[in-house]
């Protein structure tokens, strides 16, 4: 779908949250001339760019910014659907491997494996929805199915 008055795709589902992650972080206003598709757009990463970049790299901090607030995000998501606050915890070494976990009380409801994380990106926003979707299908049912741990 692409809003004519632009021309730019109107962004839709799990992006969205993204984006308003995005803009709850500027403080100053710097970012709110830009479309949410240019907020967005530090997230596709395609086969193409992907290929342009080395094999092994250290990401660099806005890289780790982004996927912090891919996984706020979905923190966000899942606690609107569950009524149970979730909290992001990440640990990873400078060369962008490592882990992070979602916890709701004492549950662990995401845990996610990361490597490569200089690489990380989607190649659609519909491929960022997929995988947003995915994590926050998953959350919820870890605290549907473990509620009294979630509750703890």
């Amino acid at each position: 779908m692409t809003d004519t008055a632009t021309a730019t795709p109107v962004i839709e589902g799990f992006a969205q949250q993204i984006v308003q992650q995005v803009r709850a972080q500027d403080s100053h206003g710097s970012w709110d001339r830009k479309s949410d598709y240019d907020l967005l757009e530090p997230y596709i990463v395609d086969k193409e760019a992907r290929r342009a970049l080395p094999i092994i790299g250290d990401p660099d901090p806005d890289t780790i910014w982004r996927l912090e607030l891919l996984y706020n995000a979905v923190c966000l998501a899942v606690e609107r659907a569950t009524g149970i606050m979730v909290t992001p915890m990440m640990k990873m070494s400078h060369e962008g491997f490592g882990r992070m976990v979602l916890i709701a009380g004492r549950l662990v409801v995401v845990n996610k494996q990361l490597r490569d994380v200089h690489r990380f990106g989607f190649d659609s926003v519909e491929k960022l929805n997929a995988e947003g979707d995915k994590l926050v299908a998953g959350g919820i049912e870890m605290i549907e199915k473990f509620s009294e741990v979630a509750n703890y």
